[in-house]
């Protein structure tokens, strides 16, 4: 489902289950690599996300989700707040790699690294909830608002814009494109180039930077 592998000191973590969409046995597995990567990190940690083949996310899997009771409801919310909290506040640069589809929660996702690469021939960065008829808490919200340009957040929102990658650029949801052969190892020279700051500097910055978002999250 999600794969965590080590090379030097930069993590990939690589979402390999088809449309890799996000239900609660996703949220486990993500929380048990986020316990990982904040147990140890040392000078020159970095991390980059990505999936496989045409999908980074698809998003919320609601075809699951739209079984759970209530209590299970208010639980998968807690933890998806939970996710977006630590994946903005690990102590290292972040990078995701978005290799395809990243629609709603996984445009969310995406959001939650530092910078986003996204490969340049194929693939949408897509807030598409006003389509799936999913309404955004406000925290989400107020992520998007903190996150991105104040009208690119008017139209993601309200008419469910998909960007390509020259598009997500342009709109601010990514930072560069590549092509798919060199889109991981883009993405991983951006993480080592940023994780060669002195870390506890980078650390604070990072934390005190993410902190509205974080708190609007609680």
């Amino acid at each position: 489902m999600i794969e965590l592998s080590k090379e030097g000191t930069i993590y990939t973590i690589t979402m390999n289950n088809g449309e890799n969409m996000i239900c609660l046995d996703w949220h486990q597995r993500m929380l048990e690599i986020l316990d990982q990567l904040e147990a140890s990190p040392v000078a020159g940690t970095a991390m980059v996300l990505i999936g496989e083949g045409k999908f980074f996310s698809n998003g919320l899997n609601l075809q699951v989700l739209n079984k759970l009771d209530g209590a299970d409801w208010t639980l998968f919310a807690a933890q998806m707040n939970e996710i977006h909290r630590r994946m903005l506040m690990l102590p290292f640069p972040t990078v995701a790699a978005v290799n395809g589809h990243a629609f709603a929660g996984g445009a969310f996702m995406a959001l939650s690294c530092d910078y986003r690469i996204m490969r340049q021939d194929r693939g949408w960065i897509c807030i598409s909830e006003v389509d799936a008829g999913v309404p955004l808490p406000q925290g989400m919200m107020e992520f998007l608002r903190l996150r991105l340009p104040a009208n690119t957040v008017r139209d993601a929102v309200l008419t469910g814009k998909r960007y390509n990658a020259e598009d997500a650029i342009a709109a601010g949801f990514a930072d560069g494109k590549a092509p798919a052969e060199l889109l991981l190892s883009m993405a991983t020279e951006l993480a080592q180039d940023l994780a060669c700051k002195e870390p506890s500097i980078f650390k604070a910055i990072k934390q005190a930077y993410y902190a509205p978002i974080v708190e609007g999250l609680k």
